[in-house]
């Protein structure tokens, strides 16, 4: 990644597939999932849930509702959405505490004493 992107630059985007094979795949799903509806519909009418089987059927037709929609939604996302990626800084710690970057390390109780010090044993010393 090159280090001249600024915030919310777009860095990647890449186009959707679209395949019609997801398109089909989609449509499917969708019909199954609305005979999972359906069923389940009936069911609480007819008062399936009073039973402690149909109780059960009841509960394992509405998981099978949730994990039908989340196979239509895993299939739309990855071939109907592009695949984008936004440039975002990320914040140090001391940018949220409203500390200036000069005053990072806090403030020296010595004084400044000790670095004379380190100058004096070895010049080249950088601080």
């Amino acid at each position: 990644m090159s280090g001249n992107n600024t915030y919310g630059d777009i860095h990647r985007y890449e186009p959707a597939r679209e395949s019609t094979a997801a398109a089909i795949g989609i449509v499917l799903l969708t019909v199954l999932e609305v005979v999972f509806i359906g069923l389940f519909t009936y069911g609480l009418i007819s008062g399936w849930g009073l039973s402690e089987f149909g109780n059960m059927f009841l509960g394992g037709l509405l998981a099978m509702i949730f994990i039908d929609l989340a196979f239509i939604l895993v299939l739309y996302r990855k071939e109907f959405l592009p695949d984008v990626m936004i440039v975002k800084k990320r914040r140090r710690k001391w940018e949220d505490l409203y500390i200036r970057e000069e005053d990072v390390d806090g403030v020296d109780s010595v004084g400044g004493g000790w670095e004379h010090i380190k100058r004096a044993v070895y010049p080249y010393y950088k601080k």
